[in-house]
């Protein structure tokens, strides 16, 4: 019982938190780059890289669970077309402590499209309704889906409401649209990202069509004015992709206070370095090599005065042998030489 009832805070606490979240990004939104994320902001909710369903029950990859109880709030996301092997590994997710699971129906990759799933779901609301069903009769985790606003030559005004209304019927009540179709002839990955226009006032007009359901908007969203926007709007969350990543002082460092109301962790940029110390420090110990967790810190004083000399001293030096955590305290130095 005491177990049911932590993970029933568990996923409330994680819709509380999808208010602003971190989009699930493959190579990028690992561990590491989590951890990382969590000390700027306690609030904001965190991803996984997407992860295959046929790795976890075919592969046995339990591995790719892995993550840090400080994480969370933290979801899992799933890739998968077959109900019965999606519903497995949703079980696993919520043996592994995600309190939500999420469905992979946007990401439009060739590899994600030869396995049928991805955004080529978008094409197929009634298998995605099964898929739901099956993974939220697995066990308790939350099931949510992260879409587009339909593929290819999809007219999004008549195939979104469909989708919503197929996944709603199975028992989905959270959804995040990422603002723009995905073409699945024609344009790569990259191309998907920026190319397709985004269609904000669909997505706001789908929300006053399920009013039911908690719907947040994804795509091209730059920074928290924005985000609040969307909130004011009367949207339910705001996911933010490769801005959180690439400037994560930006979008995370002042998320608690003006996306949940609530005290930033850290004040200054060096804060959030120093608090990272004692987990590289640990993870050192563990094997990890210390640019698989700083290529994650990058971005940290993107725009600021000092952030080319702070990118260079990791970048040149983090993956050299018997490199560790005072290489940190090197490149704040030459932050500091610089303002």
């Amino acid at each position: 019982m005491q177990v049911e009832v932590l993970f029933k805070n568990m996923k409330l606490n994680a819709k509380s938190a999808s208010r602003l979240a971190v989009a699930p990004m493959m190579d990028w939104t690992d561990r590491h780059c989590r951890f990382f994320h969590r000390q700027l902001s306690r609030h904001t909710l965190l991803y996984t890289e997407m992860v295959t369903a046929p790795a976890l029950v075919r592969g046995g990859a339990l591995h790719l669970l892995a993550h840090d109880v400080a994480e969370n709030p933290v979801a899992l996301q799933l890739g998968g077309s077959d109900p019965t092997e999606l519903a497995q590994a949703a079980r696993l997710g919520w043996d592994a402590g995600y309190p939500e699971v999420n469905l992979n129906c946007g990401c439009p990759s060739d590899r994600v499209q030869s396995g049928s799933f991805g955004a080529v779901l978008m094409e197929n609301p009634a298998l995605v309704a099964e898929i739901c069903a099956a993974m939220i009769a697995a066990g308790p985790a939350e099931v949510t889906v992260k879409c587009r606003i339909g593929v290819d030559d999809q007219t999004p005004e008549e195939v979104l409401p469909r989708f919503l209304d197929a996944i709603r019927a199975a028992g989905v009540t959270r959804v995040t649209i990422h603002a723009r179709k995905a073409w699945l002839q024609g344009l790569s990955p990259k191309e998907n990202r920026d190319i397709p226009p985004l269609d904000y006032a669909l997505v706001t007009h789908m929300k006053a069509t399920f009013p039911d359901m908690h719907i947040a908007v994804n795509g091209g969203v730059e920074d928290l004015d924005a985000a609040s926007g969307f909130l004011d709007a009367g949207l339910d969350g705001v996911m933010v992709g490769r801005a959180a990543y690439h400037r994560p002082w930006d979008i995370l460092a002042r998320a608690d206070s003006r996306i949940f109301g609530q005290p930033d962790p850290v004040q200054t940029r060096a804060d959030a370095v120093a608090r990272m110390l004692p987990y590289i420090e640990r993870q050192m110990g563990q094997g990890t090599r210390l640019a698989q967790v700083t290529r994650h810190m990058l971005g940290l004083f993107a725009g600021q005065p000092g952030a080319r000399q702070w990118r260079r001293v990791l970048s040149e030096n983090a993956h050299k042998p018997g490199a560790g955590p005072e290489l940190l305290e090197t490149a704040l130095e030459a932050v500091a030489q610089t303002v």
